[in-house]
C-alpha cells in the first residue's frame, strides 16, 4: 500500500486510514475468496478521503501472498 498523504483524486490532504478490516464473513460477501484461512477472512486497509470520498481497499500482506497459487484469482 502507497504512503501517500494527498489523495490521487483530488488532490485533498484529509486522507485516513484503518486496517485489519474483515474482508468478509458472517452475512457479508468474501471478497477476497481464497486467500482467508479456513477460520477467518482475509484482511483489508481502507484509505477513505475526507474530502473527495474517494476509497481504496488494500489487500494485507498475507493476502497478497496467497493470490497468485489461489484457484479462485485469475491475472487479468
Amino acid at each position: 500500500m502507497d504512503k501517500q498523504s494527498t489523495c490521487p483524486e483530488c488532490e485533498g490532504s484529509r486522507v485516513y486510514s484503518h486496517g485489519g478490516i474483515s474482508a468478509g464473513g458472517g452475512y457479508a460477501p468474501n471478497y477476497l475468496p481464497g486467500l482467508g484461512t479456513f477460520w477467518s477472512a482475509a484482511k483489508f486497509t481502507v484509505r477513505v478521503c475526507a474530502d473527495c470520498g474517494l476509497t481504496r481497499f488494500y489487500a494485507s500482506p498475507e493476502a497478497r501472498a496467497k493470490v497468485r497459487e489461489s484457484k479462485d484469482w485469475r491475472r487479468s
